[in-house]
C-alpha cells in the first residue's frame, strides 16, 4: 500500500524577534486532501514529536479545504498534537514522504539528521521526496546515491529570495532559502512571487511557495 509521511515543524517563534511563527497551514492541508483523495494514506512527523505550533498569519482567509481539516478533531489530533517522533517512523512503510513549510521549519528541519536519513531511504528505495515553499530547506541534509546531497545537481524551487523580502523577513530568518539551495548545488529556479510553481526532477517534486501545495501534490499522484 502507497502510504504519506508528511513532516511537519515543532519551532512556535522566530529567533531573533518576538514573533510567533510554526506551520503554514495549507502546505499541510492541501497536500493531505490531494492524499486522501486518491486513497493515499498519511502519518505525521515533526523533529520532536508532539505538538505542532501554527504560523497565525496561515489562520486568516482559511478556504474550504483549510477549514474542512483544521475544523476536524481527529485531524488536529493527529497532524498537530500528537505528530510522531522520528525514531518512531518506520521508513519501509512509506513511498512518499513530504516537507510542509512555515517559518518555523527554517530552524529545525536543516537540523534534524533523523529525518533527513527517513528521507534517504525512502528515496533510494525507489520513493518520492516532495517539499514545499521554506519546507524545502529540509532536504538540504538529504543524503542521495553514493552518499552525496540529493539535491546536488536537480532542478528544484522553494520560498525565492523576493518573497521574503516581500514578507520583510529577510533579516530575520537564520539564512534564504533561495541562497542555501544554490550554495549546496541544486538548480534552483523560481518565478513571479505567490503564484504557483512546482519543479519536478527524477523523483524529487518541490515547490515554490504556499500556493503550490496542491500542485506539488498532484506531481507526486503522477509520479506515482
Amino acid at each position: 500500500m502507497t502510504k504519506a509521511l508528511i513532516v511537519v515543524t515543532n519551532t512556535p517563534k522566530y529567533d531573533k524577534i518576538n514573533r510567533l511563527t510554526g506551520l503554514w497551514l495549507s502546505e499541510l492541508t492541501h497536500f493531505y486532501d490531494v492524499m486522501l483523495k486518491n486513497n493515499i494514506e498519511a502519518d505525521f512527523v515533526s523533529p520532536n514529536g508532539g505538538y505542532v505550533p501554527l504560523d497565525p498569519s496561515s489562520l486568516t482567509n482559511l478556504d474550504e479545504v483549510d477549514n474542512k481539516y483544521y475544523t476536524n478533531a481527529s485531524f488536529q489530533n493527529k497532524a498537530l498534537s500528537q505528530t510522531l517522533k522520528p525514531e518512531e517512523i518506520n521508513p519501509d512503510d512509506y513511498s512518499i514522504i513530504y516537507y510542509t513549510g512555515g517559518h518555523g521549519t527554517m530552524w529545525d528541519f536543516p537540523e534534524s539528521r533523523a529525518i533527513a536519513d527517513i528521507a534517504s531511504y525512502i528515496y533510494t528505495k525507489g520513493g518520492i521526496v516532495s517539499a514545499v515553499c521554506h519546507g524545502v530547506v529540509g532536504l538540504l541534509p538529504v543524503k542521495g546515491q553514493n552518499h552525496r546531497l540529493l539535491i546536488e545537481g536537480k532542478t528544484l524551487t522553494g520560498f525565492s529570495n523576493a518573497e521574503e523580502a516581500a514578507n520583510q523577513t529577510t533579516a530575520e530568518v537564520p539564512f534564504l532559502t533561495e541562497d542555501a539551495l544554490i550554495k549546496a548545488g541544486a538548480n534552483y529556479q523560481a518565478e513571479a512571487p505567490f503564484t504557483s510553481v512546482v519543479r519536478v526532477s527524477e523523483r524529487l517534486v518541490t515547490g515554490q511557495n504556499p500556493q503550490s501545495a496542491k500542485a506539488v501534490a498532484e506531481k507526486v499522484i503522477t509520479l506515482l
